[in-house]
């Protein structure tokens, strides 16, 4: 287990992957003699959180049980521009043909751990929580959250299976916040929240029973007055337009927690190179 994934399921992830991207053979590296060995090595260019090894060892253990790689940094660490972050040796045919895809898991899960870090730090000192959302990248979820908890962020419910998050369309469907509030069935151990989206409608799912309650883009002073009315009879999440720049004063109202979807959604992969060793 990989901090909660299973080895299988990476493996799967990487298959997919290498399949994407080499199909029938890589015609390029056909060029270098097949006994033909190498070193390389990964440099980070810029400052980052290091996420995704396990995914980047996959790869080259798919196409070659002979590449070794060594790690200079972990998950979770921060790392500078110009670090090493590991060095490789094996086939050569094996190291350039998984580069890219080695390094594409490498720097996008780096990339969400670093935003993550940011939001965290964003925070650092208030009594909240940072959460992410199913903005995901379709088949990364499970990756994409493990690289949110490197950077120091949490994580929501995983999908819909282990969660239940009443949102406007079921209520519309249900016919009321209570009535939906009412035909929520949860396993032992599963959250039941409700979204509001003014406090009209926190008034009516705190009157309805509701211990866990989404404040869908409500401004500064809608949120304090919701913490205010509330007096910790509910567990309060923010939601909606969260950003680097108003995340803490968000934090500062009151609530519990506070989902970002940016976190999962808008990712930029942070820039590594890998080079070969020259011969």
């Amino acid at each position: 287990m990989t901090h909660g994934i299973a080895q299988e399921e990476i493996r799967e992830e990487v298959r997919r992957a290498l399949l994407e991207d080499i199909g029938g053979g890589d015609l390029t590296a056909a060029l270098v003699p097949g006994d033909a060995q190498c070193g390389a090595r990964v440099v980070s260019r810029e400052a980052a959180v290091l996420c995704g090894a396990a995914w980047f060892d996959r790869v080259f253990l798919e196409l070659s049980a002979a590449v070794n790689v060594t790690w200079h940094a972990h998950d979770g660490d921060a790392v500078a521009p110009g670090q090493v972050l590991c060095a490789l040796h094996g086939p050569a045919r094996a190291l350039l043909s998984g580069e890219r895809t080695a390094l594409n898991f490498l720097q996008t899960l780096s990339g969400v751990a670093t935003l993550a870090r940011r939001y965290a730090d964003a925070v650092h000192g208030l009594n909240v929580r940072v959460l992410d959302t199913r903005k995901t990248i379709p088949g990364l979820r499970r990756a994409q959250k493990y690289a949110v908890r490197c950077g120091g962020c949490h994580n929501h419910r995983m999908g819909l299976y282990d969660g239940i998050l009443i949102k406007e369309n079921h209520i519309r469907a249900a016919g009321s916040i209570g009535a939906a509030l009412a035909k929520a069935q949860a396993p032992e151990g599963v959250i039941v929240e409700v979204e509001v989206e003014n406090l009209a409608e926190l008034d009516e799912a705190l009157a309805a029973g509701a211990r866990h309650v989404l404040l869908d883009n409500f401004n500064l002073d809608a949120l304090r007055e919701a913490v205010r009315v509330t007096r910790a009879r509910a567990h309060l999440e923010a939601s909606g337009g969260v950003t680097l720049d108003n995340i803490r004063a968000i934090a500062e109202t009151g609530v519990d927690a506070i989902s970002v979807g940016a976190l999962t959604k808008n990712v930029r992969a942070v820039d590594l190179s890998m080079r070969v060793d020259e011969q």
